[in-house]
């Protein structure tokens, strides 16, 4: 039986507000960063931080650019990045890099369609600037073209593949499809593949299938989902040639550069991801999942919603209980999980009975958290509807 605390009246606005709250506690299961251990190659990498300091003082910095690029692109198959090209500018975080984005769709549209449901920062920046936004349901984006009507009202088609907290895939002939689409009507495409290091079937190469469409295009990649780096980490923001939008001079307004050591350390960590590091984080997340999935089987009146989903993420439905009552109850236990809600940006309460946990953790935090929240779900009559 949960034992009740007295804890102060929570009024988060956004998901990161939640997240925010889980950051000093010993079982954070809600935002999707990598905390889990270091593997000993990976350890080994940060033993040599000192060494990679002073290189990165002393080699030109585009140097330094390029190589992480070339690693982390090739480490996830996408051997068409155009770095060489000039078009892949990096960020301190894939949120800044969103927001670059959203600054730079603002100058010449005033809509974007956006894949329903996700992450709700993409939401809150592209709002933020003052753009309309038209929901895109997930079955739709991935089982059907886009309408005409829909195509014909915006600047911009956005879709997160693979989604958060969906875990879902767009495969490359939809890809293929959908680019084709957003070129015969003027749209631009955009990406945030943050998530594409978890799912194999995310990592055939985009960039060949979008510049192959002729679509005006523009992806935002991710380093900080994939190692347990304490939030040192790069967000690329690649964009096609005839895209048409304001990206470099508006990066330029934002920041200067990103550091030459976080480049090196990236570097180091997507080689020994090639080396096998990447598959070794993919074997921890399906454990972390069965794990989980083990753990809570015997509890009535839940489900996993996303039965093929490989990110480091996994959603919950609690049945006919609300999901910020089960998440009232955890805390109290120093639990600390996702509510769903605000992912249905456009429809809150299609997520109000659902929590998502991060996997990217050690097993036995993983494992405690579980145990709390199976307590929770079967011992506290009051979470029943």
């Amino acid at each position: 039986m949960l034992v009740n605390r007295m804890l102060p009246t929570v009024s988060a606005e956004n998901l990161t507000q939640f997240e925010t709250l889980a950051l000093s506690s010993s079982m954070n299961l809600a935002d999707g960063h990598a905390r889990q251990q270091l593997t000993a190659a990976q350890s080994k990498i940060v033993a040599e931080l000192p060494d990679m300091w002073a290189e990165a003082a002393v080699r030109p910095v585009d140097e330094i650019e390029q190589e992480a690029a070339e690693s982390f692109f090739g480490m996830l198959g996408q051997h068409s990045h155009p770095f060489a090209a000039g078009r892949t500018l990096s960020c301190y975080s894939s949120s800044l890099a969103m927001e670059i984005l959203a600054r730079s769709l603002v100058t010449t549209s005033d809509a974007v369609a956006l894949i329903h449901p996700t992450f709700d920062n993409i939401p809150d920046i592209l709002r933020g600037v003052g753009l309309r936004l038209v929901p895109v349901e997930e079955e739709q984006a991935h089982d059907e073209d886009l309408p005409a009507e829909l195509l014909e009202q915006v600047g911009c088609v956005f879709i997160t593949t693979p989604n958060n907290p969906t875990g879902r895939v767009m495969s490359e002939g939809r890809l293929r499809r959908l680019a084709e689409q957003c070129a015969e009507y003027g749209v631009v495409l955009a990406l945030d593949t943050c998530f594409r290091g978890f799912d194999p079937d995310a990592q055939f190469d985009h960039y060949a299938v979008l510049d192959a469409s002729g679509c005006r295009w523009v992806v935002i990649e991710d380093t900080g989902k994939l190692w347990p780096t304490l939030e040192l980490k790069i967000g690329w923001l690649v964009r096609s040639a005839n895209v048409d939008l304001p990206v470099e001079k508006v990066h330029s307004d934002i920041l200067l550069g990103t550091s030459p050591l976080i480049l090196l350390m990236v570097k180091r960590f997507a080689d020994d991801g090639a080396d096998g590091g990447l598959a070794e984080l993919q074997r921890t997340i399906a454990d972390h999942r069965a794990l989980v999935r083990a753990e809570l089987a015997d509890v009535p009146d839940i489900g996993f919603v996303d039965d093929r989903a490989r990110v480091s993420v996994e959603r919950l439905h609690v049945g006919s209980r609300l999901g910020m009552d089960v998440w009232s109850a955890v805390r109290s236990q120093n639990l600390y999980v996702l509510p769903c809600q605000k992912f249905h940006w456009a429809r809150p309460r299609e997520g109000e009975r659902m929590l998502r946990l991060a996997l990217s953790r050690n097993s036995p935090t993983l494992l405690a958290g579980a145990r709390v929240l199976r307590s929770a779900l079967l011992g506290v009559p009051e979470l029943r509807g």
